[in-house]
């Protein structure tokens, strides 16, 4: 079944609601407030449909202090109903719902003039020309215009059929679930439920959801779309969705739900920007910004003027971070003014100079992404990872994997997603040679180099391995790589080393594997290493990371007895008086005296039996 999300927009009493109810009998405004005031004042959701089409309603209120809900609802419209009444004709509110939806991007326009009942019927064609006329001012991609009145049933059923004829959805399939909650709450029985409009890939009953703002996961426990269950929600449907493993009050209006691993929150975003005619963006002002149906303030930093511009880049210092995609749209206010709309270019904050990021937002602006990416990886030197591109650019693993793969002079670790420039090769390549030139007995593997460069990844490691090895810096040998100007087997000079500084260090040892990396060797060499030295019983294992030279143990197992002698007994307090070591080494040297048969533990206390 095709789906597709119509919104209504108009000025206030134009109509838009009781014709919602005339097409599916649907009442918007059901509020008590709303009744009272014969308003509708917050979103109302529903939807008409045949047997092989779902027409899903988003009706916005059109009084001029309710802008903010009409944005909330607005950003997922496919195609907007342009409502507006014969008797009165365009009004201001029809004006700057029209500007919105110019500014949020929606192309797609129904023209339904309503209360035709109320004129003459002759006047019909001159009123459809004079509003058809003015909203070519807009950039609305006019599919047809009615002329309707809720009591003229032909009419209803006639603007009925033909948006049944419409495939209007207008949304492009993101690589992963994004979905804005407009409405929560908790019912006996179901608990939490929200409800929003599916903007991404599908999804299904047991899946598991990532509430972004709070850092939560949740499961999908039912689904409903138009208020049937149903096993997968798809895009572009109304979708209510039943939440287990979290409470009502731990999400709010405007949080964003995903898939885990796709999105990070940022306080700093880079934005394009066009104000309304007569409007103009302030440089270090606070506005509050409309995206999704979040909203949030914002002090807004311009990158081409100090004063005021009315288009241009400018970087959004949030009060919150917020999870955006590249390309998505938001709006700009202050108090109940519209100044400009948006979108968002760079929803990943980046260190980078000014000269780089105009670069890379003037890139990002034309969707040159592989200039982009070029930009980017001159500011990361140490890689770029190409998981974010889901974010940065709308792209897939494989369509990220495309792009890079037209670069020059840049190496793709495929397994890992990560792009570096080649240059950062001869940077890696400096600090392996730093530490053999350093240490000539070094001895190390592919991933105790990568321990010490997190930012390298282990393909890129090997490729400049390979490369001292053709170049007779480092011969191989198994996993390890060794310093070709030594020709001997230095194993035993590693066991000496080893054991000597075990010997010097005394009664406190450094953990093995601070040993191994101020030795430049293999962390699984090292364990070779000290696993012989304490078969050779020249060392002694005494907790997981305490190796102990055996001469200095036996000192320690002298002190304890000498104590024991002098005191009858020995305990920590009297051990740390006797020996400089921390708490670690004494329990364990006690521990050690556990062994012995003339030793017996007496509650703190160690006694000779």
């Amino acid at each position: 079944m095709h789906n597709y999300i119509i919104g209504t927009a108009g000025h206030i009493d134009h109509g838009k609601t009781a014709l919602i109810k005339a097409l599916n009998g649907f009442e918007g405004d059901t509020t008590k407030e709303e009744k009272q005031r014969g308003i509708t004042i917050d979103l109302s959701f529903s939807n008409l449909s045949n047997e092989t089409q779902n027409v899903a309603f988003i009706d916005v209120p059109g009084h001029e202090k309710l802008v903010k809900n009409m944005i909330a609802g607005a950003f997922s419209f496919d195609c907007v109903m342009i409502v507006v009444s014969a008797a009165e004709r365009i009004m201001p509110q029809t004006v700057e719902h029209l500007q919105i939806l110019n500014l949020l991007g929606v192309k797609n326009a129904i023209l339904t003039i309503t209360k035709k009942d109320l004129v003459d019927e002759k006047e019909l064609p001159s009123i459809v020309y004079e509003i058809e006329e003015y909203l070519k001012e807009f950039d609305f991609n006019l599919l047809f215009t009615s002329c309707v009145s809720i009591f003229d049933k032909v009419s209803i059923e006639e603007l009925k059929q033909k948006l049944f004829s419409l495939n209007a959805n207008t949304k492009i399939e993101e690589n992963f679930f994004r979905y804005y909650v407009d409405r929560v709450f908790s019912t006996p029985g179901a608990g939490t439920i929200i409800t929003g409009t599916v903007l991404g890939k599908p999804i299904c009953i047991d899946d598991k959801l990532f509430i972004c703002d709070i850092q939560k996961e949740a499961k999908v426990k039912n689904l409903q779309v138009h208020g049937k269950d149903e096993q997968t929600a798809n895009i572009s449907n109304r979708t209510a969705i039943n939440l287990s493993g979290i409470k009502a009050n731990d999400i709010e209006k405007g949080f964003l739900i995903s898939k885990k691993g796709f999105l990070r929150g940022f306080d700093n975003i880079d934005i394009s920007f066009k104000t309304l005619p007569n409007k103009e963006l302030k440089h270090n002002q606070t506005y509050s910004i409309f995206i999704g149906s979040k909203r949030v303030e914002a002090k807004v930093l311009l990158f081409d003027a100090l004063n005021s511009l009315k288009s241009g880049f400018a970087i959004l210092k949030l009060s919150k971070p917020i999870y955006t995609i590249f390309k998505e749209k938001l709006i700009i206010r202050q108090g109940n003014d519209t100044i400009a709309g948006g979108i968002i270019l760079n929803p990943v904050a980046d260190p980078m100079k000014k000269s780089q990021k105009i670069q890379l937002l003037e890139a990002l602006e034309k969707e040159d992404i592989t200039l982009a990416y070029e930009i980017l990886l001159n500011a990361h030197k140490k890689g770029l990872g190409l998981i974010s591109s889901a974010q940065r650019f709308a792209l897939s693993h494989e369509e990220a994997l495309e792009f890079t793969k037209s670069l020059e002079n840049t190496f793709i670790d495929e397994n890992n997603l990560v792009i570096y420039p080649i240059e950062t090769k001869d940077l890696i390549k400096s600090m392996i040679k730093n530490i053999y030139t350093k240490n000539q007995y070094a001895l190390l593997s592919n991933n105790s180099i990568h321990f010490r460069m997190k930012w390298a990844s282990q393909g890129f490691i090997q490729l400049v391995l390979n490369e001292l090895v053709e170049e007779d810096f480092l011969i191989k040998d198994g996993n390890l790589y060794k310093n070709a100007n030594i020709k001997i087997d230095f194993k035993t000079i590693l066991e000496e080393t080893i054991l000597s500084r075990l010997l010097h260090e005394r009664f406190t040892p450094t953990a093995p594997y601070n040993i191994y990396d101020d030795m430049d060797i293999d962390r699984k060499m090292g364990d070779t290493i000290l696993k012989s030295l304490t078969m050779k019983k020249l060392v002694v294992r005494l907790q997981h990371n305490l190796f102990i030279h055996h001469e200095n143990l036996a000192k320690i197992v002298q002190l304890i007895n000498s104590i024991i002698k002098s005191n009858k007994y020995i305990d920590i307090k009297l051990f740390k008086e006797n020996l400089d070591a921390s708490r670690k080494y004494l329990i364990a040297y006690l521990e050690y005296m556990d062994k012995f048969g003339n030793i017996k533990k007496d509650g703190d206390k160690r006694v000779l039996k």
